[in-house]
């Protein structure tokens, strides 16, 4: 009797402690952002990649878009990286440099790995060891979104591809026809309205100066004086702030949809891929799609969008990319990443994206990736960089001096490299 009594307790024993080590699960925490879409096509994949792996729990961390840099750095300070983060592709340098991730290469299906586009792989990669640390689906650009009713009425030529392109007498010419057309209260929507807690004035602007013969800081010395407050620069940014002072560019306070709101008051809005979608469902066939303007010699647009990377100090790396492939090869989640006009960043997503295939409304967007597209500066002081340009620009388009505000700008830049003894490596890339 004591015997059965005492085998009947270890068999208890055993069985409760199996069903507790059944019981334990790998969490694997997602750091994120997004508009409430996004956020719910993200659970929705968690779901069902939990379904699939009932061994493992992922919890998203949901950080505002506006806030997210603060929220990350807040979780470095703690030391509580999440084993997947997003991150806007500009900032991968940075973050590569603090020793914040690690390589997906090996953690990533080799067939997502395969099908990436150039632009995809070229975001993700940081410049030092040409290593790819982050992958996404989509990738990103801007473009010129025209008035079709407008720019027939002024006699607006409509390039029908990169190469053909308006010049800036002709941007500038049609502008000024445009100021002048009944109807139209501002002749473009630069989205202003975004404000400069987000990356946007860097992304959409930067290519300007770009096509203007300038940069953000010289990319062999990495020294933004000299470059950033040189003459093309300043002159740049001269042109564009006498856009506004003429009252052309829809201001900050009329926020960011004049271009489609009733009575449609902008004629133009250089504005990214995604806002394609809400613009045609309110305009139908009277938005055309254009590339961005030549400022100088050549045309110019921006690259890079929120990828995700995974930890170096995740515990479950293996786990994380199983996840991230999961969650790319997904298909419903491509589906909802259709309907919002996303810029593919895969070739099998290019290929069921007919926004984006030849003779589509966007095909001007994806041709801008292989002929004008051109990174943000892949350097560690990026946020630097981005946070003093941001801040000249809306000095200058609230009417402070050009030449005064970049050379500022340049200096914090400077002086934020200088403080880091250069970032090496990268002071000996000349």
């Amino acid at each position: 009797m004591g015997n059965r009594l005492l085998s009947a307790l270890l068999a208890s024993a055993a069985l409760v402690a199996t069903a507790g080590f059944a019981e334990a699960k790998t969490v694997i925490h997602v750091m994120h952002q997004g508009d409430p879409g996004w956020v719910k096509a993200y659970g929705d994949v968690a779901a069902r990649f939990e379904a699939a792996n009932p061994d493992v729990d992922i919890e998203m961390i949901y950080a505002p878009h506006d806030a997210y840099n603060e929220k990350f750095s807040a979780a470095v300070m703690a030391k509580q990286l999440p084993d997947i983060m997003e991150l806007d592709a500009p900032f991968l340098a940075n973050y590569v440099w603090s020793g914040y991730l690690q390589p997906v290469k090996p953690l990533i299906d080799k067939d997502l790995l395969d099908d990436m586009t150039d632009s995809n792989i070229a975001q993700g990669t940081y410049p030092i060891d040409k290593d790819l640390y982050a992958i996404g689906l989509t990738d990103s650009s801007v473009v010129l979104y025209g008035n079709k009713k407008y720019l027939e009425a002024i006699g607006a030529r409509i390039p029908k591809s990169v190469d053909d392109a308006w010049t800036r007498e002709e941007f500038e010419g049609y502008l000024e026809k445009l100021s002048k057309l009944e109807g139209v209260k501002w002749p473009i929507d630069t989205f202003r309205g975004y404000g400069i807690k987000t990356e946007w004035i860097t992304y959409a602007y930067g290519p300007l100066l770009e096509s203007a013969g300038c940069d953000l800081i010289d990319r062999k010395t990495w020294k933004a004086s000299g470059t950033l407050d040189g003459e093309a620069c300043v002159k740049a940014l001269t042109m564009m702030q006498d856009w506004v002072k003429k009252g052309w560019v829809v201001p900050t306070s009329s926020g960011t949809n004049q271009f489609y709101a009733e009575g449609q008051p902008a004629a133009l809005a250089m504005g990214g891929h995604w806002f394609y979608a809400e613009a045609s469902a309110a305009m139908k066939d009277n938005i055309v799609v254009m590339p961005l303007p030549k400022i100088g010699d050549k045309g110019v647009s921006p690259n890079g969008t929120w990828i995700w990377g995974i930890s170096a100090t995740s515990e479950n790396p293996e786990i994380a990319g199983k996840f991230l492939s999961f969650l790319l090869k997904d298909k419903e989640y491509r589906e909802y990443a259709k309907t919002q006009s996303a810029y593919p960043g895969l070739k099998s997503f290019a290929a069921g994206s007919p926004l984006y295939a030849e003779g589509g409304p966007l095909a001007v967007a994806f041709e801008q990736a292989s002929k004008t597209a051109i990174a943000r500066p892949p350097h560690p002081a990026y946020p630097t960089i981005t946070s003093a340009f941001m801040q000249a620009v809306d000095k200058i388009f609230n009417g402070g001096d050009a030449q005064e505000a970049l050379t500022a700008a340049a200096k914090k830049i400077d002086e934020d490299i200088e403080d880091n003894a250069g970032y090496p490596p990268f002071d000996e890339q000349q």
